[in-house]
């Protein structure tokens, strides 16, 4: 018979690896993603500036007949929107600046931070000093009214 010892020494451990994405080093929060998003689009409209121009100035005063009068503009801008926007190299490049980024616009929002709980501090300051002159002329008052 073999003893419980014995099985236990049979068994082999397969060593786990994980692929690591060096570009996107990190899980993102939802927000966070949607913020890349906003990067990926800004950059690809950026790329597209010149046919989203020609469209835009093209429906100037038009409303509904813009579809029709401002066709090849239209569909330049949309072509050149979808070689971009179905780039995943751009979207790794939205995600390699935002991550660039990250630390900026943490150290802003800090210091948005410490902006906000100083100027909180000089209001609650202010309110207590009203408060304590609002006493003040309310005892002068009583003393003033009791003579």
């Amino acid at each position: 018979m073999a003893s419980s010892s014995d099985s236990a020494d049979t068994t082999t451990t397969i060593p786990i690896t994980k692929k690591y994405n060096f570009r996107n080093p990190l899980p993102l929060s939802a927000s966070q993603e949607q913020e890349v998003k906003q990067l990926y689009h800004k950059r690809v409209r950026a790329r597209c500036a010149p046919e989203i121009k020609a469209f835009a100035e093209c429906a100037v005063n038009r409303t509904v007949t813009a579809t029709w009068v401002c066709r090849q503009q239209r569909l330049a801008m949309n072509a050149c929107m979808l070689t971009h926007a179905n780039n995943p190299e751009e979207e790794d490049r939205a995600r390699e600046e935002w991550f660039a980024t990250y630390e900026e616009r943490r150290r802003a929002k800090e210091e948005e931070l410490k902006r906000v709980e100083k100027r909180r501090a000089e209001v609650i300051t202010m309110m207590r000093q009203d408060e304590e002159r609002r006493r003040q002329e309310k005892q002068q008052q009583q003393q003033g009214g009791g003579k």
